[in-house]
């Protein structure tokens, strides 16, 4: 990947100077860069108002960089020998195929101001493998302050000193944490800028012209979660070329630019990450969704009673594709269903928002990290359950004139006006519990992709950091378990269900 490392340089290049030229020209329209790379190394020509140090510590901040050689040269006259002044210093590049005249360049060394410096960088590559398990030590760590804090031994002991020792470990403790997070955390840039390939592949193969517009590419995540989001993005990417961008003859009489564009954007929203896959294309199209559905037999409701947003969600669907012919990009009724399962398989989420004739947005909402989470535990007879703090919108004790009964025989609650279902955890679960009138219990209000349910629980029992552990592999292969995350220990050594929201939404 040297010559995707090469552009990444370049790109954040841009932001020290416009002036500038590079061997190999074509890092990323030939694989033959690569060799020229690996051989001769990766050489850059530049002007700019920057000092030599400041210089030295922007390259020097691009990793896996072997070694580095800056030579600063007393006037401009190599600069301009390579670029003509007043043209694009990759002009020549372009138009003719062959490289630059650098070697006639070594004669001018004797002119340099500050010689040749050959860094090592303060950077090193750490297997991903050591960081899980550091991950995971830290993890136990978090566990293992819960078992001494909250111990029952020690309740309804005053114990002042132990109090204050209790409250600088957890200070310690939790910036191990951040900072471990943060060492996991790694850029989308990588990401997004592969999509630049299957744009200029897919134009080329599909005789469109679409420009790849990218936002917040410094935009960090957890490493594991990158691995899971990379496929999605190339579904939604190919998806917005094929189906969605028109054909530049079509977006002419339109009254359109005649280059589409797709925008690739990423945004922290709390302890989210939104990533945006939008395009400038045709819109979806209700009526043929609709009856593409009909037709696979998806539809579980009357027409009449689905918003935009379910008639747009049922593209999401298996063996779903509004193709009739199969390419070799759509049709198959492969692909949508993919990006769900994987985005949903890191509890994360998608939506999708489409304006006829204007364009589609695809919303995917993905955590920051899997490994720990603020956690919610409640009590449902004997068992406990643990509900991600970000998705719980309010929780109450309800009142018997706010519980309603549909003619279907259905739950419901009455919030300021709002109805909404409830879902009772203990025959969710099928738990054995003495509680059972809804005044005697309590209800706590979650919330994902716009939908909304009461979760009817016996009690509260507190907030902490929970450490998310994946279900054990024999319970995953024989027995699909709907509703369920993941697991943790809590301070007392008890074992909590970790709750999926988005399986209980969809379970109502």
């Amino acid at each position: 990947m040297e010559n995707v490392r090469a552009y990444s340089i370049i790109h954040k290049l841009k932001e020290q100077t416009e002036c500038f030229a590079y061997y190999p020209g074509d890092i990323l329209d030939s694989d033959r860069s690569i060799g020229v790379i690996r051989q001769k190394g990766f050489r850059i020509f530049l002007k700019a108002n920057s000092t030599y140090q400041e210089m030295q510590d922007f390259f020097l901040q691009t990793i896996f960089i072997k070694s580095l050689d800056l030579i600063q040269y007393e006037d401009d006259s190599i600069f301009d020998s390579i670029c003509r002044k007043g043209q694009d210093p990759l002009a020549n590049q372009r138009k003719e195929d062959k490289p630059l005249d650098l070697d006639s360049c070594e004669e001018s060394k004797q002119s340099v101001r500050e010689g040749t410096i050959s860094s090592k960088q303060s950077i090193i590559s750490v297997n991903v493998a050591k960081l899980d398990k550091l991950m995971d030590l830290v993890g136990e760590l978090v566990i293992a302050e819960a078992m001494v804090i909250q111990n029952p031994d020690l309740k309804g002991l005053e114990l002042t000193n132990f109090q204050k020792a209790a409250r600088q470990l957890n200070k310690i403790t939790s910036e191990i944490q951040d900072t471990v997070m943060a060492v996991r955390m790694v850029p989308l840039s990588t990401t997004f800028h592969k999509m630049n390939r299957i744009v200029r592949d897919m134009c080329r193969k599909m005789e469109k012209e679409v420009r790849l517009k990218i936002i917040g590419e410094e935009t960090e995540v957890d490493k594991n979660i990158i691995e899971h989001i990379s496929d999605p993005l190339m579904h939604l990417v190919r998806n917005a070329i094929d189906h969605g961008i028109e054909e530049p003859e079509l977006r002419k009489e339109k009254g359109k630019p005649k280059e589409g564009t797709l925008t690739l954007e990423a945004k922290n929203s709390g302890n989210d990450v939104l990533i945006i896959v939008q395009d400038d294309g045709k819109g979806l199209n209700k009526d043929r969704i609709l009856k593409k559905a009909s037709e696979h037999g998806l539809l579980l409701r009357n027409e009449e009673d689905m918003s935009d947003t379910e008639i747009y969600n049922l593209i999401l669907m298996p063996g779903f594709s509004t193709k009739n012919e199969v390419t070799e990009y759509s049709g198959r009724g492969v692909g949508m269903d993919v990006v769900t399962k994987n985005i949903e398989a890191i509890g994360g989420s998608i939506s999708i928002h489409s304006r006829p004739g204007r364009g589609t947005s695809f919303i995917l909402k993905i955590p920051l990290t899997l490994a720990i989470i603020d956690g919610m535990n409640i009590k449902v007879g004997s068992s406990c359950y643990t509900l991600p703090t970000i998705a719980i919108k309010e929780s109450f004790r309800p009142r018997r004139e706010d519980i309603i009964i549909d003619p279907n025989g259905n739950e419901m609650i009455m919030v300021r006006g709002q109805c909404y279902p409830i879902l009772r955890l203990h025959d969710f679960f099928k738990v054995k519990t003495e509680i059972h009138d809804f005044t005697a219990g309590i209800i706590i209000m979650v919330e994902q992709d716009n939908k909304t349910i009461g979760i009817f629980a016996d009690e509260l029992l507190g907030q902490q950091q929970v450490v998310v552990k994946g279900l054990p592999e024999y319970i995953k292969r024989f027995k699909k378990i709907r509703g369920l995350t993941g697991c943790t220990l809590l301070g007392d050594g008890r074992i909590s269900l970790i709750l999926d929201v988005a399986g209980l939404i969809n379970g109502v």
